[in-house]
């Protein structure tokens, strides 16, 4: 499928993942709404071919109104990259106490149930374009995590949220094969996020020791690099790809 002269919608879409995402998007002549938060938004850099929008993924009402608003931009809606996610630390049990039954509440509810909100509202109005080749109309891209298997000590409603997001995969690429859109999941190991930039050289050269190969971190453009590609390759579909270097986490 190609890129140019189509829109997409990427969420958490003005930095880390996603705002490496809505570069690569735009760069490749896609009309991008960049979905996130309004402090989010005040920080990126405003990009050619990109509209920023304020909006909640757990609001069904304000990605609504951003999915309107994408699919009315005079080009069809093809791509959805959902990267907005939250990774709080807490253990069920630690020395102040019980895991925080909100918090972990609030972890689902953006991660899982935001991706969820995201796939649905916008799957209903990319199946209403004129279908390509083969009955093409879109592709959707979720972002899951290595922890969504190997979670680590403190991580259990992050790797919840991301297990959800890698079983939901299939039975929602299967749901939507009769509208022609497919459905895929990225699962990055450790990546180069804004959210590393307050740790040490030192502890950053811990995390990437840990990694089989290449050692080093990944890099948001490498995930934006693989989201490219799957909306290229008109074949892959229903399946979670994980990008780690081949990283299988250790318990902390």
């Amino acid at each position: 499928m190609q890129i140019t002269d189509t829109a997409a919608i990427v969420t958490g879409g003005a930095s880390g993942l996603g705002g490496a995402t809505t570069a690569a998007l735009a760069a490749k002549g896609a009309r991008v709404f960049a979905l996130d938060l309004a402090a989010s938004i005040e920080k990126a850099e405003q990009l050619d071919g990109v509209t920023y929008v304020e909006a909640d993924v757990t609001v069904a009402d304000q990605v609504r109104s951003a999915v309107e608003h994408a699919a009315g931009s005079g080009v069809p809606l093809r791509t959805v990259v959902n990267c907005a996610g939250i990774g709080p630390s807490a253990r069920i049990l630690s020395r102040k106490g019980a895991h925080d039954l909100d918090l972990f509440r609030k972890v689902v509810e953006i991660n899982l149930i935001g991706t969820f909100n995201v796939v649905t509202l916008a799957a209903e109005a990319i199946a209403k374009t004129e279908p390509l080749a083969d009955d093409a109309r879109g592709v959707i891209i979720n972002t899951a995590s290595a922890a969504a298997y190997d979670g680590q000590i403190g991580q259990v409603a992050y790797a919840a949220s991301k297990g959800g997001i890698v079983g939901m995969n299939l039975p929602a690429a299967r749901d939507l094969a009769s509208q022609g859109i497919r459905v895929m999941t990225i699962a990055p190991g450790i990546i180069d996020t804004p959210m590393l930039a307050t740790v040490s050289d030192e502890f950053r050269a811990g995390l990437a020791a840990g990694i089989p190969f290449p050692k080093r971190l990944g890099r948001p453009d490498e995930f934006a690099q693989l989201a490219l590609g799957i909306v290229e390759h008109d074949y892959l579909n229903g399946e979670v790809i994980r990008m780690d270097g081949s990283l299988r986490m250790a318990p902390r």
